[in-house]
């Protein structure tokens, strides 16, 4: 017995509303990914930047050199170019660019996350004076994806404590 008040989908207009919608879905898959690849490079430049800053600052607070370096286990420096398994901030109050026993440690960066590398040009530390200078130190740091150069994140700071941050131009390796 059939009744006016039952309505419903056809098999058929199912599988074209399905068919349209995986299309589409297909078509944003990639726009999200750049999106979100996008958005975590900025989110690491970022969190490198405000460290930076933040060892700026903490020299200028202290009066004191404050150093940020490359570091694997959050308690000493590494010693190498890569940052990309995370750094530290620390008051380095005899200035020789190495954690030593009552310095204190300020800020531990983590790891940076997915396929992202962050690099100096040659700097294994930066040390900011109590002027909030950083004579000597001045160095380009590129942060990088799989995604290559154009993409990158090409941070530089001079002497003078500044740091400036660009799009493209990193060195990827």
């Amino acid at each position: 017995m059939y009744m006016a008040g039952n309505r419903g989908f056809t098999v058929i207009e199912i599988l074209v509303t399905l068919s349209v919608a995986s299309i589409l879905l297909a078509m944003a898959a990639p726009s999200y990914r750049t999106l979100v690849q996008d958005s975590q490079l900025v989110a690491q430049s970022n969190n490198f930047f405000s460290a930076m800053m933040l060892a700026k600052s903490e020299a200028i607070k202290r009066n004191s050199p404050t150093t940020i370096c490359p570091s694997t286990n959050g308690t000493t420096c590494a010693g190498v170019t890569a940052w990309t398994s995370g750094w530290l901030v620390f008051a380095d109050a005899n200035n020789d660019g190495t954690v030593n026993a009552g310095e204190v440690i300020i800020r531990v960066g983590s790891a940076l996350s997915g396929q992202s590398t962050l690099t100096s040009g040659n700097r294994t530390r930066v040390t900011f004076a109590a002027s909030g200078f950083t004579f000597g130190f001045n160095d380009t740091f590129s942060l990088c994806d799989s995604r290559g150069v154009e993409m990158s994140r090409r941070l530089t700071l001079n002497n003078q404590g500044r740091l400036r941050t660009d799009k493209g131009g990193g060195t990827c390796v």
